[in-house]
């Protein structure tokens, strides 16, 4: 997760939006051919740092990998476990939006997260206060 030190590293919003809109696109030419593996894992890789702006512009492109997923199961088979936690955050993030067709598929994530991971991973999800997103 050397993206997570890239983020860290700067200071300076503008040089971290930028580092931001980059994974986006990034995420956006891994959807088109249907790489939603890549597209996910791009996504989940870093936390940006603790500004709302920075943190919005990142949901951006997690939430296009989020809708893209059509096999939840297939995707969390492929996805290294140290993605859960991280995963269920953004889960969280998509459900707090109120908007129907993202809270519907992080409903659909998050049962199956949940099958797979266990109950902790939403109590380590929760419970981390340091890493927010």
């Amino acid at each position: 997760m050397a993206e997570a030190e890239k983020f860290m590293g700067s200071d300076n919003v503008e040089d971290i939006l930028t580092k931001i809109e980059n994974k986006s696109l990034k995420i956006e030419s891994l959807i088109k051919p249907y790489k939603p593996i890549e597209a996910i894992k791009t996504a989940l890789e870093g936390y940006p740092p603790q500004d709302e702006q920075c943190k919005f512009a990142n949901w951006i492109g997690v939430r296009k990998a989020l809708m893209a997923i059509k096999d939840v199961v297939g995707i969390l088979r492929s996805l290294n476990p140290q993605y859960y936690d991280i995963l269920m955050k953004y889960v969280y993030r998509g459900l707090s939006t109120g908007d129907r067709t993202t809270c519907d598929q992080c409903l659909k994530i998050h049962e199956k997260l949940t099958e797979k991971a266990g109950f902790g991973c939403i109590l380590r999800s929760l419970a981390d206060t340091v890493n927010t997103i």
